[in-house]
């Protein structure tokens, strides 16, 4: 799904500008912050825009710290797992550029809101979309994505949410990420199978590159197929 120019109906309020970048979301989850600069531009370089560091261990705000002072131009750094209006704070002075949440919480929305910040709630139900779309978001992440139905799921939001875009986030990886990026509803996919926790700690940049380069033949394949079939 792309969001509107201003030619349409539809207008998505999106924490980033995906352009031409693969429809990705890394999550990028630190136990600690000294390599967090080169798998930035690790990644970067591979062609990716923007990257969620998720606040999952104690060292994470310095990890966020330090990947947004590294980021390139034009790379965006955000802030997942946020829970609470002291970490959302926080991540602000860190210098996150969106933030993404596991669910919903109004408090989150109205801080964000005041930071000027993008927020980005985690929805399962039919109910938490309905509440999120109340709040004028209709950017969601759909968490736990897997556990929650999938793509099967996600079809099923298409019809009565035609106006709501995804980012499924748990447990998507190189086998089954082909069958949500087909998805119209699906505006790019999170997951840390980009950068295992293994990887991040060592600083093992060419493995991680080399699943944003699978990633990206996996978007670009389903991109041609798309434009080759007639719209409608």
């Amino acid at each position: 799904m792309t969001a509107d120019t201003g030619q349409g109906p539809l207008r998505l309020h999106t924490p980033f500008d995906l352009r031409d970048a693969p429809p990705i979301l890394p999550l990028i989850s630190p136990t600690g912050s000294d390599r967090i600069h080169e798998v930035v531009r690790a990644m970067n370089a591979a062609g990716v825009v923007a990257v969620e560091v998720t606040l999952r261990h104690a060292d994470a705000i310095e990890a966020l710290r330090r990947a947004a002072a590294s980021a390139p131009p034009g790379m965006i750094v955000g802030v997942g797992t946020v829970r609470t209006i002291r970490q959302l704070d926080e991540a602000v002075a860190a210098g996150a550029a969106f933030m993404v949440s596991p669910g919903l919480d109004e408090r989150l929305a109205a801080r964000a809101a005041e930071h000027r910040v993008p927020y980005v709630p985690g929805v399962a139900t039919p109910t938490e979309v309905m509440a999120a779309a109340r709040l004028g978001l209709n950017v969601l992440k759909f968490f736990p994505a897997e556990a929650m139905g999938g793509v099967a799921a996600l079809k099923a939001l298409i019809e009565p949410f035609p106006d709501i875009a995804f980012i499924p986030t748990g447990g998507i990886g190189e086998g089954n990420l082909a069958g949500y990026l087909e998805l119209p509803n699906v505006w790019c996919c999170g997951g840390s199978w980009l950068a295992p926790a293994a990887e991040l700690a060592r600083g093992d940049v060419s493995a991680i590159a080399g699943r944003v380069d699978r990633a990206r033949a996996v978007a670009t394949a389903i991109a041609v197929e798309r434009a080759k079939s007639p719209p409608g």
